[in-house]
């Protein structure tokens, strides 16, 4: 193909004459603007790895320290006790030469250098100590104790001024390990309500014997990797139960995040992409110079604010990254540069550079490129239209396929391209948001496409997807090995507000800015896909159309009220909402189930997620209660402050699952059996729940601009006969949820299920606020439709 010669730097040809060589100049100023642009990025890594080295001091500190250090020897005062002197003792040889002032100027440098670096640890440490503390989190609001103020002073002393995303990373504390006679308590307590008195006793039976028996032998071993690794629980998590599952990641494990709910910024398709891929291309830029403010949390202390900063590890893997399949495990591949992203379009991949002399494309260049793609007429080769497939289906074939049929030749240069792109990009000729006559079944359909698509039109195995629809919409899908939905939703924030009100688009919804005539066109994909590899592909579409024709989806915004009423009532929204779920589940099912909760743990150094046991005694005794008709405000009390109060034990890193969890992978290590920690691994999530909160509330203006709300994302069912609910609390007055399960599952409907959120969210307010107002008849309709 003609286009594919431009990325050739010479060609040549063995005549009789001798060899003819031809050097294309234009390849050849790319490849040196190409280089220029890495080296460019080598340095700003170089600077910014000094900078946060030497945090939370700043490079210009040593210079201050030396000078003190002169100054204060000129005023014939020794600040070092002697040891400048022992120093000028020991100088290597080629300083023997200098004069005695000039001997002494080198010690008193060597000796405030040492006085610098010894300072930096000093603070560090003393940071990371101070970061250990929280005791804060437990404290009532408004009632904060001295001793808390004191360390709000002392964080704010010791945190240094202008870090940069990573700047923090030294300072933060390793997760501490339970004590297991801790984690047991807890765990028990977590089931009593869930079990019979006869099924509570063995499981007591079996705890404390583990307790008293092998359960401190796994400790010592837990506590020994503690010691030296970055986070005891972290690595162990992605492998075992990421990367070493065999089934399906599509569904199972990919998420996904959605556009604007009620505003398309333009009905044009390559438009939206345009500004869309240039602003992941400016996250990208802030992200590699570290420009992006530290992760964190904001805590007030009579009246003076102070950062505690969340672990950023995860960033590091958002861009060129993907997850390679193999046959026991996967691994996350990641590549420290990419300039190009992978396009797919009906049927075709394309690889599409995103840079032209070392500078990015602006949005209408990018525009321009996929305009081209859109019109391209050329059909796909055989077996490349549903090639995406093998990343949908289970782990072992395509493994299996990739060193059989992508190890060599054409498919291996075309198969890179795809895996070291940036990220993977699906031009989609369906056209999807809220629209129609029935707005809620189309968002429904929507949230199907994100998590799925057809089911070979996406790149499950690219650490994102980005999904641009023929009307404008736009969506994202994410792998979940490499980071958690948060740090994916930091990202989709930025895109979704640079692109509106950042960029925009002229009065003919086209990008702003010029287009420059001589970018070489996309460069289109080759395959040589045998019969037998179509037959894989055809193999693991079926698995795949299988999984996601079984999908059970429902997406709705709950807009009667939101975390504005909830405060009011003196109610935290996250444990409010929780609440409702276990009281929709209760009347959707008629018993309680095992409830997890996601919570981070990103307080500590590369830490991910803990589970929040959100059944629990307190929130039973509510809801048997309230269904018996009693008024039962004082126990709804009750459940919300238990329910924080787990909640923040798993911030901090007294959890109960991920130490079991360790725990059990240390006694596979040692080939002993723990049948009680066989059990608790082996019991199922029946309800599977997660909130994606609004980070950077600042890029969005929810009072001037309302309609441009988000409407969140969801993921599919843990448990096959069981549900997943994700939701987002946007603003003050409205909440939305994403609810998944199972068709094969006769017990389960995400509608009926979403139409008892609905009407366990307004009996509770009702309960805490009897005068509150009745829903309007079209909330009332749609609660009795679904039910």
């Amino acid at each position: 193909m003609a286009e594919a010669h431009q990325a050739v730097a010479f060609q040549f040809t063995v005549t009789p004459e001798g060899i003819d060589l031809q050097l294309s100049h234009q390849a050849l100023t790319e490849i040196y603007l190409s280089g220029l642009r890495s080296w460019k990025k080598k340095l700003i890594r170089l600077k910014n790895g000094v900078i946060t080295g030497v945090y939370p001091a700043s490079p210009s500190s040593w210079l201050f320290v030396v000078i003190a250090i002169l100054a204060t020897m000129y005023m014939r005062s020794d600040p070092s006790m002697g040891l400048i002197a022992k120093i000028q003792e020991h100088l290597p040889v080629r300083y023997q030469s200098l004069s005695a002032q000039c001997q002494t100027v080198v010690s008193a440098v060597l000796f405030s250098t040492l006085l610098w670096f010894s300072l930096i640890f000093t603070m560090r440490m003393c940071l990371k100590q101070l970061l250990s503390y929280h005791r804060w989190m437990f404290e009532q609001r408004g009632k904060m104790s001295n001793t808390t103020k004191v360390w709000v002073a002392l964080v704010r002393i010791f945190s240094g001024r202008q870090p940069l995303l990573y700047s923090y990373q030294g300072s933060l504390p390793n997760q501490p390990v339970p004590a297991v006679k801790d984690t047991v308590k807890r765990y028990l307590e977590s089931v009593r309500p869930l079990m019979t008195p006869d099924e509570f006793e063995r499981m007591t039976s079996l705890a404390t014997q583990f307790e008293s028996s092998l359960g401190n032998r796994l400790q010592w071993y837990l506590k020994l990797k503690a010691l030296w690794a970055s986070n005891y629980v972290s690595d162990w998590w992605e492998e075992y139960i990421y990367l070493r599952g065999r089934s399906p990641i599509m569904v199972n494990s990919n998420y996904y995040g959605m556009d604007f709910l009620y505003v398309t910024p333009t009905p044009i398709q390559a438009a939206r992409a345009g500004n869309t891929l240039h602003a992941f291309l400016m996250y990208r830029r802030k992200l590699n110079r570290e420009e992006l403010k530290p992760l964190s949390m904001y805590i007030i202390s009579n009246q003076m604010g102070t950062v505690i900063p969340l672990c950023a590890a995860q960033c590091e893997r958002m861009f060129n990254t993907t997850r390679t399949p193999g046959e026991e495990t996967d691994t996350v591949q990641h590549w420290q540069d990419s300039d190009y992203v992978a396009v797919y379009h009906r049927g075709r991949y394309f690889r599409l550079r995103m840079y032209s002399s070392s500078r990015p494309l602006s949005p209408r260049e990018i525009e321009s490129q996929l305009q081209r793609i859109l019109d391209d007429p050329s059909p796909p080769s055989p077996g490349e239209e549903k090639l995406g497939a093998l990343t949908a289906g289970d782990r072992i074939p395509w493994a299996k396929a990739r060193k059989e049929y992508f190890s060599l030749g054409v498919n291996k240069r075309s198969l890179d391209c795809i895996e070291k792109a940036a990220f993977f990009v699906t031009l989609d000729d369906d056209e999807q948001g809220m629209m129609g006559e029935d707005p809620a079944a189309s968002l429904d359909r929507y949230a199907k496409s994100l998590l799925h698509g057809k089911c070979y039109d996406r790149w499950f195995d690219k650490s994102f997807s980005v999904v641009i629809y023929k009307n404008g919409k736009i969506g994202l899908n994410a792998e979940h090995s490499w980071a958690d939905a948060p740090v994916v939703a930091h990202l989709w924030e930025y895109v979704l507000a640079t692109d509106s009100f950042q960029l925009g688009y002229n009065e003919e919804g086209h990008c702003k800015g010029e287009v420059d005539a001589s970018l070489p066109r996309p460069q289109r994909l080759s395959w040589d896909i045998t019969p037998e590899c179509q037959e894989q592909i055809s193999q693991s579409l079926a698995v795949a159309q299988a999984l996601a024709d079984d999908v059970d989806f429902h997406v709705f915004s709950f807009r009667d009220f939101g975390k504005g009423m909830i405060k009011k009532c003196r109610i935290s929204p996250d444990a409010y909402i929780q609440l409702a779920l276990q009281l929709a589940y209760y009347r959707d099912r008629g018993m309680f189930c095992l409830t997890y909760e996601a919570s981070m743990t990103r307080l500590f150094r590369e830490g991910r997620t803990e589970t929040v046991r959100s059944c629990s005694n307190e929130s039973c005794a509510f809801i048997k209660a309230l269904e018996g008709g009693e008024v039962c405000r004082r126990l709804l009390r009750q459940a919300s402050e238990k329910h924080q109060n787990l909640y923040k034990h798993a911030m901090t890193g007294a959890g109960i699952d991920r130490h079991l969890f360790c725990l059990y992978v240390v006694s596979k290590y040692l080939g002993v059996d723990s049948p009680f920690l066989k059990e608790v691994l082996s019991e199922p999530w029946h309800l599977s729940t997660s909130q994606t909160p609004v980070q950077q509330v600042e890029l969005f203006d929810m009072v001037n601009h309302p309609e441009y709300v988000s409407c969140g994302g969801g993921f599919g069912p843990v448990a096959d006969d069981g549900y997943g609910v994700s939701y987002t609390i946007m603003g003050e007055n409205m909440m939305n949820f994403h609810i998944s399960c199972k068709h094969s599952c006769p017990q389960t409907s995400s509608h009926k299920y979403g139409g008892q959120i609905r009407q366990a969210l307004r009996d509770m307010l009702q309960l805490l606020c009897p005068d509150q107002r009745e829903p309007s008849r079209t909330d009332q309709s749609q609660t009795k439709k679904d039910l």
